[in-house]
């Protein structure tokens, strides 16, 4: 009788010997996947968007700087004439007064639109005239002159003590009086017409302006301060 042991089976796999018991075969489960990204990871995300647009746009403006080289426009009152300045005794002002004001645009490759020209004069803080000037462009490196004139009457509440620095300020023939503008300009760069956005400079001009021809001092050109650009 053959060995147990010695017998084959030519390498075919029939099952397990009778009596023994073959444990069932192990489940393979597929290690999970990486989550979706979760609200921190979203926020993260838009600060380093937020981060690059800011240093991008920080970089072009720069080069747009350094290309362009703008530098400040430049305004000065030139003349003024003062012909009439009287207050009645009811506190109503007479006025006549006319300036000469030159805007220099120094800039090689920035052009001005002037959308909005409005000049008004203060006395005392009180605004006694108005006067809208037409709209104009102005051009690379160029002089514009605008003429602002103020006639008419006006009621004024000074005090006592204003109305006495009045009647002094006559005697002594000249007055101070303050002259804004009031502005809304875009600027064009360049010579492909690229408009920037509009903005709204003030322009003031503290002036000291002689009265008529009996003032001993004539009118003195001055420089403009300028409020926002």
């Amino acid at each position: 009788m053959a060995d147990a042991k010695g017998a084959h089976f030519n390498g075919a796999y029939y099952g397990a010997p009778q009596g023994v018991t073959v444990p069932p075969p192990q489940a393979y489960h597929r290690p999970p996947r990486g989550k979706g990204c979760g609200p921190c990871c979203i926020l993260t995300g838009l600060i380093k968007l937020a981060v690059a647009i800011v240093v991008t746009l920080g970089i072009v403006a720069l080069v747009v700087w350094l290309v362009l080289r703008p530098n400040k426009v430049k305004f000065y009152a030139e003349n003024a004439s003062l012909t009439q300045f009287n207050l009645s005794g009811t506190n109503n002002l007479q006025y006549n007064l006319q300036l000469d004001i030159s805007i220099r645009n120094p800039n090689k490759r920035i052009g001005i639109y002037y959308d909005k020209v409005d000049a008004m004069a203060y006395y005392e803080g009180e605004r006694f005239g108005w006067a809208p000037l037409p709209a104009f462009y102005q051009g690379h490196k160029n002089t514009t002159v605008i003429q602002p004139k103020f006639t008419g009457q006006q009621l004024l509440l000074l005090n006592s003590h204003e109305v006495a620095q009045f009647g002094h300020s006559t005697s002594q023939g000249f007055f101070y009086i303050d002259v804004k503008l009031y502005l809304r300009v875009r600027f064009k760069v360049g010579s492909f017409k690229i408009k920037t956005k509009r903005f709204s400079p003030e322009i003031e001009c503290d002036l000291r302006i002689p009265l008529g021809s009996n003032s001993t001092t004539g009118f003195s050109r001055k420089r403009c301060d300028i409020d926002y650009w």
